[in-house]
């Protein structure tokens, strides 16, 4: 019997389906973020909350993210991490779904302010970016840094949604070009990262900085992954036998708790990686317990000891490793008791102890610190981060400074560390870790600072450029003749210190800055160089290697820099003229004159091609070679520099000069050779050196420049600088040098 076959062709999805969709999904994340918010909710809360969410629908209507996706998804989920994550409240939701709308719509911060009110317009301008014409050689990153953080004395709901914003962007970042990736992740490790650490935003610190890794070095973060994802079953298990003892004793003894177990962050193994130069498999604490009371506020301390005493019943801790910071919480407000312990495998755990108060502060930062605060808890020791707070009002009051350098200085006060001091009279100091007998001089009061002549520390005397130690004990010495230097900025690390030592020696700066205007001006017009310029300066400032215009105006006034050197520079600029190689300011101006070069529509720099136009060099700090991930840099006046993407100066670059990062990659030359540095480490033995060089110069065929091998009771460790093709080239060198008896490990280094 034969039966008619019946084929139903797909139809293909139309516009207006597309839309249907995506007009549900947006409704479906709406009302998700209603259900997050609505324990939070006072009267009115919701329909302020619906008035911001029609405004931005309204005002991004027809826009899309690089993704493809409305562009509304976005805010709407910053919102979301914002109540989810982070634990803020409807004012900050309005914000969050609002907070792009000035920038890109034709909105302005007085429709806010008419529409929402006076406090959510303030916060939107904090994160609103400058517009306008930047002058050249400031950084406009740098610049929309300064006036986000300006805004933190006033309303710490700016950075707190700033980081929202910035947690949703790393998350959808692979919809961006590469240039674009790298700027970004650079940004975020720069700045964005260590403000999530110093507000005790652990969680986001911790994906913020995963997520860098995955873009700037993808091979590592996935080979770690992988890894992790390999021994998933066998951690588990682990864990589980860990923790059975512990909890059975726990509930015993009538306590109130949970017990999570969690990996390391891949980013945290990677940095241990890196800093022992161990492999995967070697990092020994890649396990961490953290033990949760619920517990009374006045037996928190107690309790948590008394814990601490149950798990090194069982397990053996290691006495270098004990972190108390519930007697001395840290800066930030965290407080935790952590330790490591000895499991019966071999293995080393981390163990933290900690109340569900003390967790919430480490898991929600400062808007948990907040929460607790209005409910009448806050705890004595959570001064930290108001203490902090005001240092940075101190620090914004300094406005002279250019927005690079104010950055830097910020940076220094995201510190990681600290070290504990004390007065003469035992009261307790918390200043980072590096600080110094100067640093706590200014802490104590400014003209102590000023008037600073040395210290005595546990009775004896130090010089002001003393580093302090945990439990140091300081007395401070004056004199009235004593007055700041230059000298000083180079041993001070707290911003309160250096802010305070810079206005000492702003009126004598100006000064010399402007005799060295003078200077420079009449000597520029002897040159027949035209000196109203910003271009000349600023090139000058580079090839004197000034940080800023103003300093290098301030080494011309001060006679650090001679008229004879400023004759030099305009020789060297001649010379390069003369080389018929085009400059670049940045990096469009380089996209315009690639294409014209190529005669093809790409922004790409092609190392290796030869193109006499395009002046461009390896940068020496990393050594980048064929197979390295890499970018290119349009520096002020040496032309384009390549920088591995993992080169240590590469998040600076990127993070204040964005608009000067291009797109580079290698072209398959295999008979240029690129300088590369490898340290090898193990046991001596007789014969060793030979062993190596005969792998080196005889199997391989590698030209060597230099070794150097030193031994220390068996021990030794050799730098040899080599030249080879690519990355290809040098990993099979390596291989081949880890099986060669002896040696224990085998690494890349960077400098030369």
């Amino acid at each position: 019997m034969q039966t008619d076959s019946v084929t139903i062709e797909s139809q293909p999805i139309t516009e207006q389906d597309r839309a249907e969709q995506e007009r549900r999904e947006i409704l479906r994340k709406y009302r998700k973020l209603l259900r997050s918010i609505k324990p939070m909710l006072k009267d009115g809360d919701a329909k302020i909350i619906k008035k911001a969410f029609n405004t931005a629908a309204e005002a991004h209507k027809g826009m899309r993210r690089k993704s493809g996706e409305p562009y509304i998804y976005h805010p709407l989920a910053v919102a979301q991490i914002a109540v989810d994550e982070i634990g803020l409240g409807p004012t900050s939701v309005v914000c969050a779904l609002l907070h792009d709308v000035v920038e890109d719509t034709d909105m302005e911060i007085e429709d806010i302010e008419r529409e929402f009110g006076y406090k959510v317009a303030k916060i939107i301008d904090g994160l609103t970016k400058i517009s306008g014409v930047f002058e050249y050689g400031t950084s406009q990153q740098a610049e929309n840094f300064r006036k986000m953080l300006l805004t933190l004395s006033d309303d710490v709901r700016v950075i707190l949604i700033k980081l929202s914003d910035r947690l949703h962007n790393m998350r959808t970042l692979a919809s961006m070009a590469r240039n674009g990736q790298l700027k970004i992740a650079s940004e975020t490790m720069y700045l964005y990262a260590p403000l999530a650490h110093r507000l005790g935003l652990y969680a986001i610190k911790s994906e913020l900085e995963d997520l860098y890794l995955k873009y700037t070095d993808p091979d590592i973060y996935k080979s770690i992954a992988e890894k992790l994802k390999q021994t998933k079953a066998a951690r588990e298990k682990f864990i589980a036998d860990f923790i059975a003892p512990i909890e059975k004793n726990l509930r015993d003894e009538g306590y109130d708790f949970i017990i999570k177990g969690r990996p390391k962050s891949i980013y945290s193994i990677w940095k241990k990686m890196q800093k022992q130069k161990i492999p995967f498999e070697e990092v020994y604490d890649k396990f961490a317990i953290r033990i949760i009371l619920r517990t009374d506020l006045d037996k928190e301390k107690t309790a948590c000891w008394q814990v601490y005493s149950i798990v090194t019943d069982y397990y053996t801790p290691n006495p270098d490793r004990l972190r108390d910071w519930i007697s001395t919480p840290r800066a930030n407000g965290y407080e935790s008791l952590h330790t490591t312990a000895m499991s019966k495998t071999g293995q080393w755990v981390e163990v933290q102890i900690r109340t569900q108060r003390m967790d919430d502060i480490a898991e929600k930062g400062y808007a948990a610190h907040w929460k607790y605060k209005e409910n009448g808890q806050i705890h004595e020791n959570e001064k930290g981060v108001e203490h902090w707070i005001q240092e940075v009002r101190q620090m914004l009051e300094n406005e002279d400074v250019s927005a690079i350098e104010f950055v830097d200085d910020f940076r220094m006060n995201l510190f990681n560390e600290e070290v504990f001091v004390f007065t003469p009279k035992g009261e307790l100091k918390v200043l980072p870790a590096g600080a110094t007998a100067l640093d706590f001089a200014f802490d104590i009061h400014t003209e102590i600072g000023m008037r600073c002549l040395g210290a005595k520390v546990n009775q004896k005397l130090v010089p002001i450029n003393y580093i302090l130690h945990n439990g140091d004990q300081l007395e401070i010495l004056t004199s009235s003749k004593q007055k700041p230097s230059e000298d000083w900025l180079k041993f001070v690390v707290t911003s309160k210190a250096r802010a305070k030592i810079k206005e000492s020696l702003k009126e004598e700066y100006r000064q010399f800055v402007s005799e060295g205007k003078d200077i420079v001006a009449q000597r520029l017009k002897k040159l027949k160089l035209d000196p109203n310029t910003h271009e000349i300066v600023n090139q000058m400032r580079a090839f004197f290697d000034a940080k800023t215009p103003q300093e290098f105006l301030y080494k011309v006034g001060k006679g650090i820099i001679s008229k004879t050197d400023i004759k030099r520079f305009k020789n060297e600029k001649v010379q390069r003229a003369t080389n018929n190689k085009k400059e670049f300011n940045d990096a469009k101006s380089f996209e315009v004159e690639i294409k014209k070069v190529r005669g093809v529509d790409s922004d790409m720099l092609l190392i290796g091609e030869d193109m006499d136009k395009i002046d461009y060099e390896l940068a020496k700090c990393c050594n980048p070679i064929p197979g390295d991930d890499v970018f290119g840099f349009v520096t002020v006046n040496e032309g384009i520099k390549i920088h591995r993407t993992t080169c240590p100066n590469a998040v600076g670059l990127m993070s204040n000069y964005g608009y000067r990062i291009i797109k580079a990659k290698w072209t398959s030359q295999k008979e240029l050779a690129f300088l590369a540095g490898l340290r090898l480490t193990g046991i001596d033995r007789v014969g060793l050196v030979n062993d190596v060089t005969k792998i080196i110069s005889n199997e391989l065929k590698v030209n060597m420049r230099s070794i150097k091998i030193e031994t220390n009771d068996g021990i030794f460790e050799g730098n040899i600088m080599l030249f080879v093709n690519d990355t290809e080239h040098l990993d099979t060198l390596m291989k081949k040098l880890n099986r060669v008896p002896g040696i224990v490990n085998v690494t890349r280094f960077d400098n030369q």
